[in-house]
């Protein structure tokens, strides 16, 4: 067994939780999403939360729990979208919002993985997203400087991982969580599935188990549709 496999959500995230921390929460919407680790943060009852995640879940689902529970103070997002909770705290000013472009948010938790603490970009300017940032010219373009992401801890969530926490995801659900892994003190995975070392072609591996510090099967693997759009069969 490796020494980055623990038993159970709540023991993977034993002794890394406390009030007032960054977390970083993968995710696109409800794909994605550490569904087996976010009721543990519930459960341990820490609060005034700052959580990085490009949205905050869907009702009844994924970071709404924390929402709905009062632990989380701030949220750096990109998309409100249909969530009526995170709507009501935020105009009712209980919960404090920075919101981001989609790429920007992206860019900046990549920057902070990467150690590069601040960037330029067109995205926003001439806007309210760059109220009270710098702007500069290149090229005879503004660009507004954004810094860099980072957190105290990462819950992300993969499909297969090895011994080693190497980590491969499926399809859209490999959105924000592999850079996530890299922005954060500690990385928390929760996986589908555990294969044996050597399984996966080092070609095919997304995130390197550099960046993992503990692993754990998923519990809960509920692959919730937020917008379920189909259209009648077509009759013979």
């Amino acid at each position: 067994m490796s020494r980055k496999n623990y038993d159970s959500p709540a023991a993977a995230l034993d002794g890394l939780l406390f009030d007032g921390m960054t977390i970083m929460s993968g995710g696109f919407g409800l794909s994605g999403n550490p569904e087996s680790l976010i009721p543990e943060i519930r459960a341990s009852g820490v609060k005034d939360l700052t959580v990085v995640s490009n949205n905050a879940g869907a009702d009844g689902f994924g970071l709404w729990m924390l929402l709905q529970s009062r632990q989380i103070s701030r949220m750096i997002s990109s998309y409100v979208g249909d969530n009526a909770l995170f709507e009501q705290q935020y105009l009712s000013g209980d919960l404090a919002l920075e919101l981001n472009p989609q790429g920007t948010l992206a860019e900046r938790i990549r920057a902070g993985g990467a150690g590069i603490p601040a960037f330029y970009t067109k995205t926003g300017v001439g806007t309210v997203v760059a109220e009270g940032k710098p702007v500069e010219t290149f090229d005879g373009e503004a660009y507004v400087r954004e810094t860099w992401l980072r957190a105290d801890l990462a819950i992300i969530k993969a499909w297969r991982a090895d011994p080693a926490g190497n980590l491969m995801f499926r399809k859209t659900a490999r959105n924000f969580n592999p850079v996530m892994a890299t922005a954060a003190k500690v990385t928390v995975v929760e996986v589908e599935e555990m294969v044996e070392a050597g399984t996966f072609d080092p070609d095919c591996i997304h995130t390197p188990g550099i960046y993992v510090d503990r692993i754990v099967l998923s519990t809960i693997n509920e692959k919730r549709i937020e917008k379920l759009t189909v259209r009648p069969r077509e009759t013979a």
